[in-house]
């Protein structure tokens, strides 16, 4: 999918243009910017951009491989981000993260969806069959900003990442959802809060790992703004961006503390749970073990134990039994062992 753009208004490509058409286009005026989505990338697709791109062979390289970490390259005029979205399934409380990888040259962009989603979820087929002739009336475009536009490729990118930062917003309301139930469920007595909760620790961790990572990554364009001469507008606009992804990354960093502080609160209740439960079975143990150690001693049989011919001999071991037990029970229920 091939979108061309000219003084801000976006159009779409002739159909079959080529990678290397389109850098032809960005290059032919003034005010021209093209770019190029690939919803599932192949390695076709690579060798192709790679071609029209004359991109390095390590560059290359990275393109086949997905999986990365956010990060920021630059192969001579070529500069790579690889950044990733942020999906809620509220239904698996899960983070679905997809990877991208963007290419960005003088004029030029285009960005390989490495998980066949886009940044909304919407899988890659689905993107390439039903939403093509919609790509830029749609907000998913990102492309409806044209005094944004006229500004050239950058501008994309800088709305692109401006798009997937606030992708996150609804990924951080769903976790600070999950975790206030997580912090009722723990004072319920629920059992499963535990798995629960380191579950959505690891939702959380791998939140704070993209959103720092992304962060360097916005910051290393901030750092380029004075060499490559990005115009003020731009810097304002990007600025922004840090702006809310700090605040989300900070939002991050809170709830990874809040369930590392709620997970001690449920070790300490589990704890003191468990610690009742002992006393219940310790004081069960010693109600029982009365009668027992009487009835073991006068069940020894031997000749001289005077009880054994004493006509109350078996009804006083009885009442001792059981005089014994009411004692030790009352005891324990007093100190609110049960």
């Amino acid at each position: 999918m091939v979108r061309f753009i000219e003084h801000g208004t976006v159009h779409a490509a002739p159909a079959g243009t080529t990678a290397a058409s389109a850098v032809e286009y960005a290059a032919s005026a003034a005010g021209r910017a093209s770019l190029s989505l690939y919803p599932t990338p192949d390695e076709q697709d690579i060798h192709e951009l790679a071609e029209a791109w004359q991109l390095h062979p390590v560059l290359v390289d990275d393109l086949m491989h997905a999986q990365q970490r956010p990060k920021l390259e630059r192969y001579g005029e070529i500069l790579l981000l690889v950044v990733r979205s942020a999906q809620y399934l509220d239904e698996h409380e899960e983070v679905e993260l997809s990877e991208f990888h963007i290419l960005l040259r003088q004029g030029s962009i285009a960005v390989l969806c490495q998980d066949h989603r886009w940044i909304d979820g919407t899988p890659g087929l689905e993107l390439e069959t039903t939403v093509a002739d919609e790509f830029v009336a749609r907000d998913r475009t990102l492309l409806t900003d044209h005094k944004l536009l006229s500004m050239g490729a950058e501008a994309v990118l800088y709305r692109l990442l401006d798009e997937i930062v606030d992708g996150y917003v609804p990924v951080l309301q769903g976790l600070g959802i999950d975790k206030e139930q997580i912090e009722r469920q723990v004072f319920s007595g629920d059992a499963a809060v535990t798995e629960r909760i380191y579950r959505l620790s690891q939702e959380v961790i791998d939140m704070q790992h993209s959103t720092a990572s992304l962060l360097e990554v916005v910051r290393s364009l901030s750092d380029g703004f004075t060499k490559y001469d990005v115009p003020n507008e731009l810097q304002t606009y990007l600025q922004d961006v840090t702006d809310h992804l700090t605040r989300a990354h900070a939002q991050t960093v809170e709830y990874r503390d809040a369930l590392s502080q709620i997970l001690n609160v449920n070790s300490t209740l589990v704890a003191q749970r468990q610690n009742e439960d002992m006393k219940k079975i310790s004081g069960w143990a010693a109600i029982l073990f009365a009668p027992t150690l009487i009835a073991a001693i006068y069940g020894m049989n031997f000749d001289v134990m005077p009880e054994l011919h004493w006509a109350f001999g078996y009804p006083a071991a009885v009442v001792l039994m059981i005089g014994f037990a009411a004692f030790l029970y009352i005891t324990f229920r007093r100190r609110r062992w049960f």
